[in-house]
């Protein structure tokens, strides 16, 4: 990042984030921790305002929002299908996958899940704590609940193991969590056409959930 003064303005260019091929979003999320910083040095320092007003009028840079992506109910349906259910890790994933479609949890918060955060009984739902720390309770399709019995029942795990646990045991990463979401997307759309064109991430499922509630 280069400062230079044009027409008595400081604009700064982008160099080596434009060589490294950054998004617009991307730039932007990384001025976000300089400018906190300085408007914090601003407030407690005053001699240094006159600088810290130079980096604070540093603008964000405009682009354009993509539409946003979802799957139909078709697509869905697809998706849920692919694992196959003939080992533990395909009906692990099916599960994982329902629940996400449902339910429209984050990817953190699902990975995060232990299983006595999963409740079956009357008013079935999954306990998350949320962002500000907060508990809340989702509730649970009859289908999506039998589904999750069936696999906690397989699973067999004490009540703070994790819901769905990688090859090892532990908690999936968010990495682990977008590649089985890639995989069985990418298996989905040889059945299903209209997935070919479609990057499928858990935010994907996120947003299917939402226009699931929409509709």
């Amino acid at each position: 990042m280069r400062n230079s003064e044009q027409e008595g303005h400081y604009c700064w260019e982008i160099t080596e984030a434009d060589k490294r091929g950054d998004s617009i979003r991307t730039r932007n999320n990384r001025l976000a921790a300089p400018r906190a910083f300085f408007r914090y040095v601003s407030f407690s320092g005053p001699a240094l305002a006159l600088q810290c007003q130079r980096v604070l009028a540093i603008p964000v840079k405009r682009y354009e929002r993509g539409p946003v992506v979802f799957l139909s109910q078709e697509e869905i349906a697809a998706l849920i299908a692919a694992p196959d259910l003939r080992n533990w890790i395909g009906r692990r994933d099916r599960t994982l996958l329902l629940l996400a479609v449902q339910t429209g949890l984050p990817d953190n918060e699902i990975t995060a899940l232990k299983c006595q955060d999963v409740e079956l009984g009357t008013g079935a739902h999954v306990r998350c704590l949320g962002k500000g720390r907060k508990m809340r309770c989702t509730p649970l399709r009859p289908d999506v609940a039998e589904i999750l019995k069936e696999w906690l029942s397989e699973r067999r795990g004490g009540a703070y193991d994790p819901v769905f646990p990688s090859a090892r045991g532990t908690h999936l990463g968010a990495d682990a969590l977008q590649r089985i979401v890639a995989r069985h997307g990418a298996k989905a759309s040889k059945t299903c056409q209209s997935i070919s064109g479609k990057v499928i991430t858990p935010h994907t499922l996120r947003h299917s959930a939402a226009m699931n509630l929409l509709r």
